[in-house]
């Protein structure tokens, strides 16, 4: 497992992760990254919403929050065509 302080954690696969509710998702990938900023519009699987919050606070405008997101939503699109970053 690797952990970053601004990162997921990536954990090398194939994985299973219980949920607070019991059930189970599971991942078949090579390396798996976990979100650990509770961010992802897809948990338990990082969706680079972590880099959005990053971007956006550097820059003065709303407006540069929202090419930030869009960028990161680009990025994971491109990831694997699912929507999701890993």
């Amino acid at each position: 497992m690797t952990a970053s302080r601004e990162g997921p954690l990536l954990i090398e696969g194939p994985v299973e992760v219980t949920l607070d509710d019991g059930s189970v998702v599971s991942s078949e990938r090579f390396t798996v990254a976990i979100c650990a900023c509770g961010r992802s519009r897809n948990y338990p699987w990082c969706d680079t919403s972590h880099r959005r919050r990053a971007k956006a606070a550097t820059h003065d405008d709303q407006e540069s929050g929202a090419e930030a997101e869009t960028e990161a939503e680009a990025e994971t699109e491109r990831a694997d065509g699912k929507g999701a970053a890993w």
